[in-house]
C-alpha cells in the first residue's frame, strides 16, 4: 500500500476538510528547494514549506550542527536548569533584534509565541496595579489558532465556532499611506472608552490575509500613539522575521520599536519546531518582584531545546552571511523584474512585493478555498512548482538559495496559469 494510502487510515490534517479533499502528496525527500513524492516527481518549493526553510530542505550546516549537538545534550527542563546553546541562541539574537529588545522567552510554535505576547501585555498592567483587558488588532490579521492568538485575528474563516469565548478585541483598518488621521481617531475613541492592554499586529505584511502590505510611516504613528497612552506593542513577526522583508525583521522598518516581538517559522530554518517571545526590560521589569504570584507562569515541556537552539544559531549564522544576503539582494531584484513583466497583463489586478516576498493578485472572483484554488493549486503542482495560492492571490516566498532557473520556473508557471484562470 502506497503512502498516500495509508495516510488516510489515521491522519488528520490541518486546514483540511478531508471530504472535499481526501488525496494528499506523500513527499519521501526534500533537498535544497526541491521535494520528491513518493512517485519520484519533484517540485521547487516556492513557499519555504509555509515560510521555514528559507536556507533550504536539509541544509547541510544545520544539520550538521544539530547531530554534534544530539551527541552532547538532547533535551532538558529549562526551569531551574540552563545550558549553553540557549545562551549562545539568546547572545546571538540580541545583537540582531531591535535596539530595546532584552529578555527571551522560549516555547514551540508561532501561535503560542503570541499567545505569550498577549499574556506578557496583560499581565503587564495587571503587575502594576491597573485593569486592562481590551486589545486591539488590525482587520483581517491573523495570528494563529490558540485561544489568545485566534481572538487577535479577524479571518473568521478559521475562527467562527469560537468567537463567542474570545478575548475583548477591537480592530483597525491598516494604513495605506491616506488613512492615518481616521485611524488615530479610531484609537482615540477606542481609548476613551476602554481600557486598552495592548496592540497586537503583523508589521508591514499580514500573512494569511494572501500577504497584504501596509505602509510603514502609518503604522509608526499607531505605535506612537500606543507608546503614549502606555499600550503594549506586540509585533508579531512569525512569518516576517529573519530577512523576508529584505531586512532582518520588518520592524527594522519603523521608526518606533514594538515592546513585544513574536517568531518562530524561519528561527530553526525550518529543521525543529521552536518560538521565541522576546520583550524590552520595562516588560521584564513588571513580572520581576519578590511577589511569587507576579511571574510569568507559562512553560513548555520543549521549552529551549538544545537542539532547535542549535539549529536556530546555525541559521542565524547563514542569515548574516554574505551569501544568503547576497541571495535576498538578487531575489528582490529578479522579484521586481518579474513584476514588471506581468502587472500589465490581463488577468493580474494588482501586484506587490517587500523583499523575497513577492504577490500578485488575479482579477477574478474566487473563494479562499474555491474551486479555481484547486484547480490552480493542481496546475502548479503538476509542472513541478508548489505554490499555495490564497484566494485570488498567488505569492512567491521560496528560499533563499534558490536558484535563477528554479526561480525562472515559477515565474513561467505562474504566467502559464494566468491563460487558464
Amino acid at each position: 500500500m502506497n503512502l498516500k494510502d495509508r495516510d488516510k487510515k489515521h491522519l488528520w490534517h490541518p486546514l483540511t476538510q478531508h471530504k472535499l479533499h481526501p488525496e494528499t502528496i506523500a513527499i519521501t525527500k526534500a533537498n535544497g528547494c526541491e521535494l520528491t513524492d513518493e512517485d519520484g516527481n519533484v517540485y521547487i518549493d516556492a513557499i519555504a514549506s509555509w515560510y521555514t526553510c528559507m536556507y533550504g530542505h536539509c541544509n547541510k550546516h544545520i544539520t550538521s550542527r544539530v547531530s554534534e549537538q544530539m551527541q552532547q545534550l538532547d533535551q532538558l527542563v529549562f526551569s531551574g536548569f540552563t545550558h549553553e546553546p540557549a545562551i549562545k541562541l539568546s547572545e546571538a539574537l540580541i545583537k540582531i533584534l531591535p535596539e530595546n529588545q532584552n529578555k527571551i522567552f522560549f516555547s514551540d510554535n508561532g501561535s503560542t509565541s503570541v499567545e505569550i505576547g498577549i499574556k506578557m501585555a496583560l499581565q503587564y498592567h495587571f503587575n502594576n496595579g491597573e485593569k486592562r483587558r481590551t486589545l486591539i488588532a488590525f482587520e483581517d490579521g491573523f495570528h494563529g489558532d490558540t485561544f489568545g492568538a485566534m481572538s487577535v485575528s479577524g479571518l473568521s474563516i478559521y475562527n467562527s465556532p469560537f468567537e463567542e469565548f474570545f478575548l475583548d478585541v477591537k480592530r483597525i483598518p491598516t494604513p495605506n499611506g491616506e488613512n492615518h488621521e481616521a485611524i488615530l481617531n479610531t484609537l482615540k475613541a477606542i481609548t476613551k472608552n476602554n481600557n486598552v492592554a495592548g496592540f497586537v499586529y503583523e508589521p508591514l505584511v499580514q500573512g494569511a490575509a494572501a500577504m497584504k502590505m501596509h505602509d510603514a510611516e502609518g503604522l509608526n504613528s499607531i505605535l506612537k500613539f500606543c507608546k503614549n497612552n502606555n499600550i503594549i506593542t506586540v509585533a508579531d513577526e512569525v512569518m516576517t522575521g529573519f530577512g523576508k522583508t529584505g531586512r532582518h525583521f520588518a520592524s527594522d522598518y519603523i521608526e518606533t520599536k514594538p515592546d513585544i516581538i513574536c517568531l518562530s517559522k524561519a528561527l530553526t530554518g525550518g529543521l525543529l519546531p521552536m518560538a521565541l517571545t522576546t520583550c524590552s526590560k520595562q516588560i521584564y521589569d513588571a513580572f520581576y518582584s519578590d511577589d511569587l504570584s507576579k511571574g510569568l507562569f507559562h512553560g513548555h515541556t520543549y521549552s529551549a531545546n538544545p537542539l532547535a537552539c542549535t539549529a536556530a544559531l546555525a541559521s542565524l549564522e547563514l542569515l548574516q552571511s554574505d551569501a544568503i544576503q547576497n541571495n535576498i539582494k538578487k531575489i528582490t531584484k529578479q522579484h521586481k523584474a518579474f513584476g514588471e513583466r506581468v502587472k500589465t497583463r490581463p488577468k493580474v489586478k494588482s501586484i506587490r512585493q517587500i523583499g523575497i516576498i513577492f504577490a500578485l493578485d488575479l482579477d477574478v472572483k474566487m473563494e479562499r478555498y474555491g474551486n479555481l484554488r484547486d484547480k490552480l493549486f493542481k496546475f502548479f503542482m503538476k509542472n513541478g512548482v508548489f505554490l499555495r495560492p490564497l484566494g485570488n492571490t498567488i505569492y512567491i516566498q521560496a528560499p533563499y538559495v534558490i536558484t535563477k532557473k528554479q526561480l525562472h520556473k515559477v515565474y513561467q508557471v505562474i504566467e502559464d496559469a494566468l491563460e487558464i484562470v
